[in-house]
């Protein structure tokens, strides 16, 4: 008999949707080992591009159960906070939809899905798996600037202390986590599965538009961008950086959405600065190939020791370029696979020096560095070989 997988993550999304897409790559594998895979989510994210019309339904044979919420607009609006309680109460009414299971993965950033995840595998007698993608509460205090104190923030600490000691098991996509429960004061293992690219479709790329084609210098030094333009991804201290390259042979070339697009876009105007609309995914790596290097930022926060996930590395990794990491963490994905350059974050001065610094490499060592990536990703990082790493615990 099929065993039945539950994935609780009201952010998961699908090809079809929009961000974020781990859990449906780890469906489709876990589907290759005969399990029933459902993943629950919300029908409104603010990642999505289209939301879901149905409440049920197959894509691409991984089953989704969209619980309905609202429409709180940004991720900043306040009107999000009811929309987590909100789907927290709906997992209760999950056993009236679909057939018990056997393992559920909770996967939230707030962390209240937890109880109700708890106690439905309490029922049921399955196992429950806690997987951390962002820290939270950690989170909204380093990066959102709230008070440790704050009773919403004590409350959302409270379930999370209760997830590391009440479920089963603990994964997360961050490397160095056990350095965070141990901080915290708990005395268990977690295991390490990161997020990854799956090969598939990663051979399966679309051309991009001919107009955005014909936008993309070919004579200059393209030094690219894709994803989120937020202040979590630092893009103002690498637009800074420009003002110290005075070259004018390099080009910034920044593809993706957010809400500092328009403030940015306002405050550094260049004709070596072009800021274009987000593309569909299977378009990122041809895109990719249009640049020279790649670059990620970070802030400049102690959260960061604990490892970081960002899905655009591996995009970047398997895209063969090298990479700049405006990173202040300490070791990362990126020095272990040397595949590019880690400078110190939101240092536009550093940023411009790593600029130059593979600027003026001879391009067979750039070619070389931006192998290590390729070949590191393929080897470790496949959604393939990241579900037996989950499935090892089912």
């Amino acid at each position: 008999m099929k065993r039945n997988i539950w994935i609780i993550n009201e952010y998961a999304g699908s090809p079809s949707h929009g961000m974020e897409f781990r859990h449906y790559y780890l469906a489709r594998e876990f589907l290759k080992y005969d399990f029933n895979v459902t993943i629950i989510s919300s029908t409104y994210s603010h990642l999505f591009k289209n939301l879901p019309k149905k409440g049920k339904e197959q894509i691409n044979d991984v089953n989704y159960l969209w619980l309905k919420t609202f429409n709180y607009g940004q991720s900043h609006n306040r009107k999000r906070v009811l929309k987590w309680i909100l789907f927290t109460l709906k997992i209760f009414s999950l056993p009236f939809k679909l057939k018990k299971p056997d393992v559920i993965i909770v996967s939230p950033m707030a962390t209240f899905p937890i109880f109700p995840s708890w106690l439905i595998a309490k029922i049921y007698g399955a196992k429950l798996i806690f997987e951390v993608k962002d820290i939270w509460p950690l989170s909204l205090v380093k990066l959102g600037g709230f008070s440790p104190n704050h009773p919403f923030i004590r409350l959302m600490k409270f379930f999370e202390n209760f997830a590391l000691k009440k479920s089963d098991y603990i994964v997360s996509n961050l490397q160095n986590y056990n350095k965070y429960l141990e901080k915290n004061g708990i005395n268990r293992e977690f295991k390490w599965i990161s997020n990854g690219i799956d090969l598939t479709e990663m051979k399966e790329i679309e051309p991009i538009s001919s107009q955005l084609e014909n936008l993309i210098p070919k004579d200059k030094f393209i030094v690219g961008y894709t994803g989120t333009i937020g202040t979590a991804n630092a893009i103002d201290s690498f637009l800074a950086s420009y003002q110290y390259l005075k070259n004018d042979d390099i080009v910034f070339v920044l593809i993706g959405d957010g809400q500092e697009k328009d403030k940015l876009m306002l405050k550094y105007k260049s004709k070596n600065i072009l800021f274009f609309n987000s593309i569909p995914k299977r378009q990122i790596q041809t895109v990719l190939n249009h640049f020279d290097i790649c670059f990620i930022g970070w802030n400049r926060k102690d959260l960061y020791k604990y490892g970081i996930s960002a899905n655009k590395i591996f995009d970047y990794m398997y895209s063969g370029k090298p990479i700049l990491n405006a990173f202040s963490g300490g070791e990362n994905i990126l020095d272990i696979a040397d595949c590019g350059i880690t400078i110190e974050a939101e240092n536009p001065n550093e940023i411009a020096n790593g600029i130059l610094t593979f600027y003026n490499m001879p391009i067979d060592e750039r070619l070389k560095i931006g192998k290590n990536g390729r070949d590191y990703v393929i080897n470790h990082f496949t959604y393939e070989k990241l579900s037996k790493e989950y499935i090892s615990l089912f």
